[in-house]
């Protein structure tokens, strides 16, 4: 028998005419039923739909629930359609609960058009088949049409249910309506739900997801008893909005109450401690995880490691690693990886060749370590071995070989990772192709970039136009940047970062009439100066020879809100413009307002030193930095002192500076030494500088 459409048969049901009474549907013993329950029990469902034909009569209500069930389980379309089109054709009026049924399954199994037929077609229909419809829509994410059949439904003078309200719920947390989301709780109410704990719980998760944290969290104290899930779900949105501190006191207060934690919960709560630097809450945490035997699970064992190795703990993160016995791909991965993105390429490259099988993203992260780290040499062989070893690439791994051309400056190499690009149809990723413009732009072919720059049109985005810029700004093309500055407006609107960058170039050119200009669309546009930029305009300034509008930008930042790296640029601006004397204030204000220096900050004071002649301050300076200040003095520090002494002649001192040194001098350095030695007829240093050279 040909097997009937469903919109055909459901409108036969249609012009059916109603039985004076209605066949009752019992459970009959008969061998047809024994034959179809026989094939379900064996898994065989294809088989036990096709004996429902040779029949031709209707089998019981019962057993059509049952194979649409099996259907929805194994995703089965075709026979879900002939289940359904065998109960319309053969059945004189299916009940609604059965149709509602049939509905429910092709939702489930992805056939939305055929629920939706279905449901248009029921001659009559009940809360369930709304119900059921909404599932479905929910179910193949087509968030409108929720909206719209739940509107619907309340017109048809349909109340909504629990899982009416659930379904919207779920499809207002996909597109982030809060108006809507705010209706919604009001006809909740309305309808007395306030009560449900699953309601109120998907509340408290939309209005997170809305960025609502107020809300979600007055929802959530009006429960009577929050649930272990409703716990889990505000801890979780606290953190994603960054509100970190909240949700580690979530966290604590859910433990009190002896509601357990979720694994992702936990690792949330670490990966909390991870960002704000929190190493004594993480190992409390790291403790209660041991306790809850949640530490096997490797996605909280993960973030674990993870917070110890940005902690600075990597003794405690290589335990975590050790101690946990099931590590699959991922947490080899996330492991390796922690290392490699921290900078620690040498465990990263232990880790790496021990992992028992590798994939293209624990590649992708071993050689992203050694672009982080500048360590181009090693990222070069990794890519040669990558090479033998690996049959494909992806787009991340081009983005780290076009960084590799960068940093080794060899745009050759450029230009074949270009063709490959463009041979493969990665032209058309706007990732790969903004990493190509950058690597362009770094090694200075401006053609080429200015022509990949005009051939992606449409493709490009801000930071397409912030390559180009910082490249050109890179050449000392200070002219054409402020011309495409000018384009760049009309396409798209500049971030601070692209702002920032573009000073950063005015900068090193110097191009103070650029700078000018960007300082000027700063203002008129009403951006927020914040440290980041008033940092680089500072910078842009004082290296252009403008010292007085560097004090003028430095000084519109209010106290307590000058970071460090704003302090290092006006005092580096001091020295660089004949204005060592106020190094030493500054340093004295900086003090005050509680910023704690750096090695860059003693670099700064030991320039000022050597430009004032101040001696014996130079030497108190760099003696306090171990003692008072915990810095360790590096080559360039040790080199500031050896030239303070030599342009002073102060060589008695510098001969027991030389002794206490904790390397061999470096060349420069003994040069120095040498010509001083010389020019004040110290002769025996001269001949141990003389000596050392010859080494």
């Amino acid at each position: 028998m040909a097997l009937t459409g469903v919109s055909a048969a459901v409108g036969r049901v249609l012009r059916r005419e109603k039985p004076q009474k209605p066949l009752l549907n019992t459970r009959p013993e008969t061998s047809i039923t024994h034959q179809i329950l026989d094939q379900l029990e064996h898994g065989n469902i294809s088989k036990a739909v096709s004996l429902l034909f040779p029949s031709l009569e209707p089998v019981s209500y019962w057993l059509y629930e049952r194979l649409l069930r099996s259907c929805s389980s194994k995703s089965l379309v075709v026979q879900a359609r002939k289940v359904v089109s065998h109960l319309v054709t053969f059945s004189p009026l299916p009940p609604i609960f059965l149709l509602n049924r049939a509905i429910e399954t092709y939702g489930r199994i992805g056939c939305v058009h055929d629920a939706r037929e279905l449901f248009e077609q029921m001659p009559e229909r009940d809360g369930g088949s709304w119900n059921a419809l909404i599932t479905a829509c929910v179910k193949n994410e087509l968030h409108e049409e929720v909206f719209r059949n739940f509107v619907r439904m309340n017109r048809d003078g349909i109340r909504g249910t629990e899982t009416s309200f659930a379904g919207v719920l779920k499809s207002c947390g996909f597109v982030l309506d809060l108006r809507l989301l705010r209706q919604l709780h009001c006809s909740v109410v309305k309808y007395g739900y306030s009560g449900n704990l699953d309601l109120e719980t998907s509340f408290v998760d939309v209005y997170g997801k809305c960025k609502v944290m107020s809300d979600a969290r007055r929802v959530f104290d009006e429960m009577g008893r929050p649930s272990d899930v409703s716990w889990n779900v505000i801890v979780r949105r606290y953190l994603e909005m960054g509100l970190n501190e909240e949700a580690v006191l979530m966290f604590f207060k859910m433990l009190e109450l002896n509601v357990r934690p979720l694994n992702h919960t936990v690792s949330s709560v670490v990966l909390a401690c991870s960002r704000s630097q929190a190493l004594e809450v993480g190992m409390v945490i790291h403790a209660i995880a041991v306790k809850l035997k949640f530490l096997p699970d490797t996605i909280v064992s993960t973030s674990v490691f993870d917070m110890y190795v940005k902690c600075g703990r990597l003794e405690n993160a290589r335990r975590v690693f050790d101690q946990t016995e099931c590590k699959d791909l991922k947490f080899w991965t996330s492991a390796m990886s922690g290392y490699a993105m921290n900078g620690i390429t040498r465990d990263a490259r232990e880790l790496f060749d021990l992992m028992p099988e590798r994939n293209i993203i624990s590649w992708n992260a071993m050689l992203g370590g050694y672009v982080r780290a500048n360590e181009w040499d090693e990222a070069l062989d990794f890519l040669t071995l990558m090479r033998k070893e690996m049959e494909g690439i992806d787009n991340v791994t081009l983005v780290w070989i076009l960084n590799v051309c960068s940093g080794v400056s060899d745009v050759q190499m450029g230009k074949q990772a270009h063709g490959f690009i463009y041979r493969h149809g990665y032209d058309a990723n706007v990732i790969v192709a903004n990493a190509l413009l950058d690597m362009y732009g770094k090694c200075g072919t401006f053609g080429s970039a200015n022509a990949l720059f005009r051939q992606m049109s449409e493709l490009r985005d801000e930071v397409s136009w912030n390559a180009l810029l910082t490249g050109l700004a890179r050449v000392g093309r200070s002219e054409q940047a402020l011309s495409f500055f000018e384009g760049m407006q009309l396409e798209a609107k500049p971030s601070k970062y692209t702002l920032a960058t573009l000073l950063a170039g005015c900068a090193n050119i110097p191009a103070l009439s650029l700078g000018k200009a960007t300082h000027g669309f700063l203002i008129r546009n009403g951006y927020d100066v914040d440290v980041v930029i008033r940092g680089a305009m500072v910078d842009m300034y004082s290296k252009c020879k403008c010292f007085d509008y560097a004090i003028h930008v430095f000084e519109e930042a209010a106290a307590g809100t000058r970071d460090l790296m704003l302090w290092n640029s006006m005092i580096r601006g001091c020295y660089r413009n004949g204005r060592s004397k106020e190094v030493f204030e500054l340093f004295m204000l900086m003090e005050d307002e509680g910023v704690k220096p750096d090695h860059v900050t003693f670099m700064g004071i030991l320039r000022a030193c050597i430009r004032e002649g101040h001696v014996e301050l130079g030497f108190q300076y760099f003696s306090s930095m171990s003692s008072k200040y915990f810095i360790l003095p590096q080559v360039e520090h040790y080199d500031c002192m050896v030239e303070l002494y030599c342009k002073y002649g102060c060589l008695h001192q510098l001969e027991e500076f030389l002794l206490l040194m904790p390397f061999d001098p470096p060349i420069q350095m003994l040069t120095r030494v040498y010509d001083a030695s010389k020019k004040y007829g110290w002769g025996k240093l001269g001949e141990w500088a003389a000596k050392k050279l010859h080494e």
